[in-house]
C-alpha cells in the first residue's frame, strides 16, 4: 500500500477539502502517515489567498525533496509530489514548467475524485498529470470526509463564489456557486453526531447565499439544529450584501445556532468598497450591524479588513478606522493589500500604496483593535458563560483546559474532571484582548 503525507495550507475550506482527499484516497487503498519522510507520495493542499503563499509552498517542496534524498541515500526523485487546491488552479503553468520543483501531478479543488487516476497516470508514464477543470456541479455530496476525531467538524454546504470582488482570486480557483441539498447536509450532520461530534461549522465562500434543494440558509440551520447530539452550529463566512431577516431571526431564537457572525468589512470607505466590488456602502454596513444587534444585542462580531488597496488615501483609510471604532468588533483579521494573479484588481488597479504606508496603517488598526478587543472582553468579567471544552492538553500549560463560549470567545479554565465536548459553567474573572480566564461555577 502506498503511503501518503498530506499537508494543508490556508482556510477552513482547505481543511475540509483535505478531509475529502483523505476519504477518497483511503477508499482507494492508500494509507496516510504523519511524517513526510515516511511517505511514498506527498500532497500539498495549497491556498492562493495569502501573501507570498506560492513562495512558501515552493520552498517547502525543495525542503521535502532534500529531506527525502538524505533518507534515501540520494534517490530523491522516487518520491512523488502532488500540488492540490487553489494554487494548482491559479499557477498551473508555473507549477508544471518549473523543472526545479519536479512536481508529478496537480489537481484543482473540483478534481479530487480524479486523484487516484492522476497518481497512477503520473507513476505509470512518468509524465506530469493534471486536472484543474472547474465544475459547475461538483459539490462532493457523495463523498464522506475522513476526519480526525474532535469536537468540531467542518461541513462545506456550498462551493465556489459569484461575487468577483476585485481583489479576490476565489471565483477563478474554485468556480461559481453551487449548493448541496438540505437533505444531503442533514444526513452528513447526523452521521457526525453519531461519531461523537458536538459542533458543526458550515463553510462557504458566501455562506448566506446558500440555496440548496430544500431551502435557503436559514432553513438549513433550522433543519440541522434538529439533529440529536449536535449542540452548536457555527458558520463562516457571510457577505454583508445579503443578510436576510429570516437568517437573523434563526440566529437570535435558535439556541443551537451560535451567537457569532464573522462579517467582513474590508474597507469603511465608499470609493474603496466600489473599487473592490463589495456591493454595499459604509452606511449600509453600519445599518446591518444595528439590525443585527437589534435582533440580538450581545451578538459577537468579527471581521476582515484590508489596508492599502489601490489608490487608498489617508482620508479613505481613516473611514475604515472610524467604522471600526463605531462597530467595536470583538476581533478583526487585518491584512495589507497585495495583488493576486488573475484578479480584476491585478488587471485594472495598480498596487500603488507605498509599503511603508501600508505598514503604518496596519499597525494603527491592530493597536486600535487590540484596545477594542480588550474592552469587549473585559465586559464579560463577572459573567457566567456556558463553555464547551475543546482542548485538555495545552502546549504551554498542562494544568489548563481551553474552551469557547457561544460567541466564540476563547476561555482558559483550570484542568478538571471534564473531557473534550463537555459543557461547563464558567465565571469569567480575567480578560486579555485575545481570551477570557475563569473558574468553574457551581450553583
Amino acid at each position: 500500500m502506498k503511503k501518503i503525507f498530506l499537508e494543508t495550507y490556508g482556510c477552513q475550506m482547505n481543511e475540509y477539502d483535505s478531509e475529502l482527499v483523505r476519504g477518497i484516497l483511503t477508499k482507494d487503498g492508500y494509507v496516510f502517515v504523519q511524517e513526510e519522510t515516511a511517505a511514498d507520495i506527498v500532497l500539498l493542499n495549497t491556498c492562493a489567498i495569502r501573501e507570498h503563499a506560492h513562495r512558501k509552498v515552493f520552498g517547502r517542496i525543495h525542503k521535502i525533496r532534500h529531506k527525502y534524498k538524505q533518507r534515501s541515500n540520494g534517490d530523491g526523485d522516487s518520491l512523488m509530489i502532488g500540488v492540490l487546491g487553489c494554487m494548482a488552479t491559479n499557477l498551473r503553468k508555473d507549477l508544471l514548467e518549473d523543472k526545479a520543483l519536479k512536481i508529478d501531478f496537480i489537481a484543482g479543488p473540483d478534481s479530487y475524485k480524479r486523484l487516484p487516476g492522476l497518481i497512477r497516470e503520473a507513476a505509470g508514464i512518468g509524465a506530469k498529470a493534471f486536472d484543474t477543470t472547474l465544475s459547475e456541479f461538483e459539490t462532493y455530496s457523495d463523498v464522506y470526509p475522513s476526519r480526525v476525531q474532535g469536537v468540531n467538524a467542518w461541513v462545506a454546504v456550498m462551493r465556489g463564489c459569484n461575487n468577483f470582488c476585485t481583489f479576490c482570486v476565489v471565483p477563478y480557483t474554485r468556480g461559481r456557486e453551487r449548493s448541496r441539498s438540505v437533505a444531503n447536509v442533514v444526513e452528513e450532520v447526523k452521521r457526525l453526531a453519531g461519531e461523537g461530534f458536538k459542533q458543526v461549522t458550515f463553510l462557504g465562500q458566501n455562506v448566506n447565499s446558500y440555496s440548496g434543494e430544500g431551502g435557503d440558509f436559514a432553513a438549513l440551520l433550522e433543519a440541522t439544529s434538529k439533529v440529536n447530539g449536535i449542540e452548536r452550529i457555527r458558520f463562516t463566512s457571510p457577505n454583508p450584501k445579503d443578510f436576510p431577516d429570516d437568517l437573523l431571526e434563526v440566529m437570535a431564537n435558535n439556541p443551537k445556532v451560535c451567537k457569532h457572525i464573522h462579517l467582513p468589512l474590508q474597507s469603511g470607505n465608499d470609493r474603496m468598497l466600489k473599487l473592490m466590488d463589495r456591493f454595499y456602502t459604509q452606511k449600509e454596513f453600519l445599518d446591518l450591524v444595528d439590525k443585527i444587534r437589534g435582533y440580538y444585542p450581545q451578538m459577537a462580531l468579527t471581521s476582515d479588513i484590508i489596508v492599502g488597496f489601490s489608490s487608498e488615501t489617508d482620508e479613505e483609510f481613516s473611514d475604515t478606522a472610524k467604522v471600526m471604532q463605531a462597530v467595536e468588533f470583538d476581533a478583526a483579521f487585518i491584512f495589507k493589500y497585495s495583488e493576486r494573479k488573475g484578479t480584476i484588481a491585478e488587471r485594472k488597479f495598480p498596487d500603488d500604496v507605498p509599503e511603508e504606508k501600508k505598514t503604518a496603517r496596519i499597525v494603527q488598526l491592530v493597536d486600535m483593535q487590540k484596545d477594542i478587543s480588550l474592552k469587549r472582553n473585559e465586559a464579560h468579567i463577572g459573567d457566567v458563560c456556558n463553555v464547551m471544552i475543546e482542548e485538555t492538553e495545552l502546549t504551554r500549560s498542562t494544568d489548563k483546559f481551553q474552551g469557547r463560549t457561544d460567541g466564540n470567545k476563547r476561555v482558559i479554565v483550570p484542568a478538571g474532571a471534564y473531557g473534550r465536548g463537555d459543557f461547563v459553567k464558567v465565571k469569567i474573572q480575567e480578560a486579555t484582548p485575545h481570551l477570557l480566564k475563569g473558574e468553574y461555577f457551581y450553583e
